[in-house]
């Protein structure tokens, strides 16, 4: 069964405050950095795959995209989306991303922010996203980094008598699979994959790389969120950028 985790109250509760906030790794580190890989979108048609709350979509439409179809599997997302983003041109479909069904017309760019990590069998959902872009499409995501996923504990800093941070415990990288962790509730399932699985998942379907990126957080981020500054020492999140080859390999 995929879990659903976005859909537990209290974890709801405790992301959606997070996220209104207005002051996270999203806001200053993950959002701008996938933002600026996106390519011209005028007239292009556009899946977001993990949507949320529709705030990349909406941003997609802002940039000329044509339209615009946003996938969640949690209802709770669905429903603030249809409230924050609702537009003519975005359709929001609740559905597991590994429940999608090929769609009528083929898609220029595949965009999905931090939901890949949440997939148990990545190779099958590459395979099929390849089949929902048109030659020379896009595919383009973000997950959590293999540095911060691999380790089973979750538990990577190691800090002093005093709390201080000293160093980032690196630990079972090779050992690929699920993970548990406590985020708000216990039992968040992730899955831990080593950089050649993704990269390597992505060729095996016929994608060509075009860009790997480990984001730096924005200079307002530091001066709002300090600790930011531990991306220096460790990136938090992996940005990979892809397109479908043009010509049958």
């Amino acid at each position: 069964m995929k879990q659903n985790i976005y859909d537990d109250p209290i974890f709801f509760e405790g992301y959606m405050n997070l996220r209104d906030s207005g002051r996270t790794y999203n806001d200053f580190l993950e959002q701008p950095a996938i933002r600026g890989e996106l390519p011209n979108l005028k007239g292009k048609r556009v899946m977001d795959l993990g949507c949320g709350t529709g705030g990349l979509g909406k941003y997609c439409i802002e940039k000329g995209a044509s339209s615009v179809v946003g996938v969640d599997i949690s209802e709770k997302m669905i429903s603030r989306a249809l409230k924050e983003n609702k537009d003519e041109k975005i359709m929001y479909v609740c559905s597991p991303i590994e429940d999608l069904s090929k769609q009528t017309e083929s898609f220029d760019l595949i965009v999905s922010s931090l939901a890949f990590h949440y997939i148990k069998d990545y190779e099958s959902v590459i395979q099929k996203l390849h089949t929902f872009l048109k030659p020379g499409g896009m595919l383009i995501y973000s997950i959590e980094h293999p540095i911060v996923t691999a380790r089973k504990d979750m538990k990577n800093w190691w800090r002093n008598v005093d709390g201080e941070r000293l160093h980032w415990a690196l630990d079972h990288y090779r050992d690929e699979g699920r993970r548990e962790q406590h985020w708000y509730v216990d039992g968040v399932i992730k899955y831990h994959r080593t950089i050649p699985t993704l990269i390597n998942g992505l060729i095996g379907q016929g994608f060509v790389l075009e860009k790997m990126l480990e984001p730096l957080p924005t200079p307002d981020g530091m001066n709002q969120m300090p600790d930011l500054k531990n991306e220096e020492r460790r990136p938090s999140f992996l940005i990979i950028k892809s397109r479908k080859n043009a010509e049958p390999l």
